[in-house]
C-alpha cells in the first residue's frame, strides 16, 4: 500500500487513532502520531489537527525514537524544561 505524501492535510487521512505524550500540557503543545493502515507513522500538531501532517516510515520513527531514548536531542530541550 502507497503511503500518503508528505504535507497532507490530516483530514485527508483515514480514520485513526491519534496519540500524544502524557507530558502534554494544557497549551497544548505536543505533537500526536498514528500509524497508517500500511505500517507508516504520521505526524500533526495537536493544536492544529487539520493541518498538514507528515510521513514516516516505522524505521525512521524507531530510530527517532531510540535517539531521543539515548538522549541524542536533550541539548534542543530548554535547560527551564529539563527539571519535569
Amino acid at each position: 500500500m502507497q503511503q500518503p505524501p508528505n504535507g497532507v492535510p490530516a483530514t485527508e487521512l483515514p480514520p485513526m487513532r491519534w496519540l500524544k505524550s502524557r507530558r502534554s500540557n494544557p497549551s497544548g503543545n505536543c505533537v500526536e502520531l498514528a500509524e497508517l493502515p500500511g505500517g507508516g507513522i504520521a505526524v500533526r500538531n495537536s493544536r492544529h489537527p487539520e493541518g498538514p501532517a507528515l510521513i514516516y516510515t516505522a524505521d525512521e520513527i524507531a530510530a527517532f525514537v531510540l535517539g531521543a531514548r539515548d538522549g541524542d536531542f536533550d541539548h534542543l530541550i530548554p535547560p527551564s524544561r529539563t527539571r519535569d
